[in-house]
């Protein structure tokens, strides 16, 4: 008797569940229903009463780009013409300017210009808000429409209206588009130090394997500097890549999109970590993407010390997936968002240094030209003279050697100066 009574209450409560899911996917259905007739109804509104004569699928695509658009910075809906572009981009050589724009509380930001190129070498900076494209207003223009204005034939003009912090009044740079060709990684020793400064200007596709092997052809290296100022990114490959190249189990990086479950996790390698000497990371505003997944990863597995100031908060992932048979039109779509080891998120909150230093020239002592000095005094040996003269000469010769970072290029970088004197006291205290 018991059993059936209990038999009757799992089939009672199973019916009533069944009954719940079977109402509750009605009530969505009928929403569904209710709001595609909402939609249908504007749209026929707007082409049978709007004061100009538009066509129906002008105002389909017009539609569609709102939509993307109060989604998030990222989600674009791509027609013709703008798929045919990001083509373009994705498979051959085009002239540009060597910057990645984003935007920020709704204003075109400049994340960071890319080196050597032709926005770096005009002055455009990370942070400056863009006006004005030639004569065209950014007011209310989306990511791809303020790309698609700043690229063009190699070796025509196009002039920026920027606003930057601390400036009075809007800036106008000029500058000639050019062919954009990245040199992604470059290394430097650092002079009289058996340091390893390392540039890692963009994450393309050969970053881990550079290096890689400018770490093996510095084996004496004692600390290395690894320096993401204003890199705006790249390849999820590269930067697990790098951090694998420090970090030799756990997390790096995770992705979580709509469905927690569907979580997809990178792992560290030990048969990939090369070398465990102490390591500083550079950072900035101008850093952001898979430069704030490096700094973030080596930050949470307390492999590194981040230093520089916040860096840009981008920690989506965008798809690009067709709504057409023929693929000629696209949407790109925000689909997930990146997970630091922690858990912590990057997207809209960036990662916050260890050791905040701002940017600019090291300030120097004052009046430092009129302290006495050994070789003032007139019974200074000679000899000894003649030896700090012979190193003096030595060090000019040094200068020389492009592979060499001088006094002299420190002292212009602050950033660069507070990360030498960490890094050294990192190696006394291992």
């Amino acid at each position: 008797m018991n059993r059936f009574i209990l038999i009757s209450a799992i089939v009672l409560l199973l019916s009533q569940s069944i009954f719940a899911n079977e109402k509750q996917e009605e009530e969505n259905n009928q929403t569904r229903f209710e709001s595609l007739s909402k939609l249908t109804q504007v749209i026929g509104t707007v082409e049978k009463y709007y004061v100009d004569d538009i066509k129906l699928q002008e105002i389909v695509d017009k539609a569609l780009k709102g939509l993307m658009q109060e989604l998030d910075a990222h989600s674009t809906y791509l027609d013709k013409k703008s798929s045919k572009e990001m083509s373009i981009q994705t498979q051959g050589e085009f002239g540009g300017l060597g910057i990645t724009v984003g935007m920020r509380d709704g204003a075109l930001t400049v994340i960071a210009p890319i080196d050597g190129t032709p926005a770096y070498k005009a002055g455009v900076k990370a942070g400056d808000i863009i006006l004005k494209i030639d004569d065209h207003s950014t007011l209310n223009m989306t990511l791809d429409e303020a790309v698609s204005l700043m690229r063009g034939k190699p070796k025509t003009p196009i002039s920026l209206t920027l606003v930057r912090e601390g400036k009075n009044k809007p800036l106008k740079i000029d500058i000639v588009r050019d062919i954009i060709k990245i040199q992604s990684v470059f290394s430097k020793t650092i002079e009289n130090e058996d340091l390893l400064y390392v540039r890692i200007s963009s994450f393309d596709r050969k970053v881990t394997t550079n290096l890689k092997k400018a770490i093996k052809e510095n084996p004496k290296t004692k600390g290395i500097i690894l320096d993401l100022r204003n890199n705006p990114g790249g390849l999820l490959t590269q930067a697990i890549g790098v951090v694998d190249l420090f970090v030799d189990e756990g997390i790096i990086v995770s992705q979580k999109g709509r469905n927690s479950e569907e979580e997809e996790k990178f792992n560290a390698t030990i048969a990939e970590t090369i070398t465990d000497v102490p390591l500083v990371v550079l950072v900035n505003g101008g850093s952001a993407s898979a430069s704030e997944i490096v700094s973030g990863a080596l930050q949470d597995h307390k492999r590194a010390v981040v230093i520089g100031e916040k860096t840009f908060g981008k920690g989506s992932v965008q798809a690009i997936l067709p709504i057409t048979q023929d693929r000629s039109e696209n949407i790109k779509i925000t689909i997930a968002k990146y997970y630091l080891p922690s858990g912590r998120t990057i997207q809209a909150t960036g990662i916050t240094p260890d050791v905040i230093s701002h940017e600019g020239e090291v300030v120097a002592e004052k009046n430092a030209e009129f302290k006495l000095k050994e070789a003032d005094l007139k019974k200074h040996l000679e000899v000894e003279l003649d030896k700090e003269n012979g190193v003096n000469k030595k060090s000019e010769e040094k200068e020389e050697d492009s592979k060499i970072l001088t006094e002299e290029d420190i002292a212009k970088d602050n950033q660069l100066n507070t990360s030498i004197g960490i890094l050294k006291s990192l190696i006394i205290m291992k």
